[in-house]
C-alpha cells in the first residue's frame, strides 16, 4: 500500500486511519508496517495504536504483531444490515444448504460491493472467493447483480459507469452489458452468475425484501460448472428468499409467486 502523500488531519480521521490499515491480506500488521501504511509519524502511530488497544479494538500477539480486537467484532454485530438480517436468515440458509449441500451465501450492497454477511460450506463444495465479512466486486457475483439490479437508479448508474475489471473471460466486460444484465435479473427476479470470478463455478442468487418491500440482500447457491446444474436449484434458492423476506415482513412474500423463466446472460469475451 502506498503512503500516503498527506497524513490525516483530525484525530478522527487518523485513528480510522490505523484501522483501515488491516485488510483482507493483511491481518497482522506490525508497529512500523501502521505507521509505513497509515503515513502517520512511528510516535503518532504508537500512541493511537496503544489507545485502540486498551479500549479493545486492537489486539498484540505474541509476536508484536496488531490485530483487530474483539470489541469492533462486538459493535459490528450491531450493525442492522448484520446481525439482525443474519439472525432472521439462518434458519432458512441452514435449510438450504442442507437441501444442497453446495456453497450458501447471504450478501448486502455496499457501494459497488457485494459484502458477505454468511456463507455455510461443505467439504465438497466447490472453491470460492468470498468469506464472512469480505466483499467482492457486485458486477461479478450473482448475489452483487441481484442487489445491483434492484438497488436505486444512481446507485446503478454508478456502478454502470465505472471501469469493471475482469477476472476470467466470462466476466461482464462493460457498462453497456451490465445495464442490459440488470435489466434481465429485474425481469426475471433472479440472477445466474457463470464463472465470473472462478470458471469453476457459477452461482443462482435471488432477492430477500424487506419490511417495505425493498430488496435489502440477496442469497445464493455456488456449485461447480462441470455436473452442477445452478439452474437446479433455483426453486430452492427461491424458496429461502422468499421464507427470509416473509420473516423480515415483507408484504409480497405473503403473495404466490410468479411463474419461474429460465432466462441467462452471456458477456462477450
Amino acid at each position: 500500500m502506498p503512503k500516503p502523500a498527506t497524513p490525516p488531519s483530525s484525530v478522527s480521521a487518523r485513528l480510522l486511519s490505523v484501522l483501515g490499515a488491516f485488510g483482507p491480506g493483511s491481518p497482522r500488521l506490525t508497529l512500523s508496517e501502521i505507521s509505513r501504511r497509515t503515513g502517520l509519524p512511528l510516535t503518532t502511530a504508537h500512541r493511537l495504536v496503544g489507545e485502540l488497544a486498551a479500549w479493545g479494538g486492537l489486539e498484540r500477539d505474541g509476536e508484536g504483531h496488531y490485530q483487530i480486537g474483539l470489541r469492533l467484532w462486538e459493535i459490528g454485530a450491531l450493525a442492522p444490515r448484520g446481525l439482525g438480517l443474519r439472525e432472521s436468515a439462518m434458519p432458512f440458509l441452514e435449510d438450504l444448504y442442507e437441501a444442497t449441500h453446495q456453497n450458501v451465501q447471504l450478501a448486502v450492497l455496499d457501494g459497488n460491493d457485494a459484502v458477505f454477511l454468511e456463507r455455510l460450506s461443505g467439504r465438497e463444495a466447490v472453491h470460492v472467493f468470498t468469506r464472512v465479512g469480505g466483499r467482492l466486486p457486485a458486477y461479478a457475483t450473482g448475489v452483487g447483480l441481484v442487489l445491483l439490479a434492484y438497488a436505486p437508479h444512481e446507485v446503478q448508474e454508478a456502478a454502470i459507469s465505472l471501469p469493471l475489471k475482469r477476472f476470467t473471460e466470462k466476466t461482464i466486460p462493460n457498462g453497456a452489458v451490465l445495464r442490459r444484465v440488470l435489466a434481465d435479473v429485474r425481469r426475471q427476479g433472479f440472477a445466474l452468475s457463470d464463472g465470473q470470478i472462478e470458471l469453476i463455478a457459477v452461482s443462482v442468487a435471488a432477492p430477500v425484501h424487506g419490511p417495505d418491500d425493498s430488496v435489502v440482500a440477496a442469497i445464493s447457491v455456488v456449485v461447480p460448472s462441470e455436473n452442477g446444474d445452478a439452474y437446479a436449484h433455483l426453486p430452492a434458492v427461491r424458496a429461502a428468499a422468499r421464507g427470509i423476506s416473509r420473516a423480515l415482513g415483507a408484504p409480497s412474500a405473503r403473495r404466490l409467486p410468479s411463474p419461474v423463466h429460465r432466462e441467462t446472460f452471456s458477456a462477450p469475451g
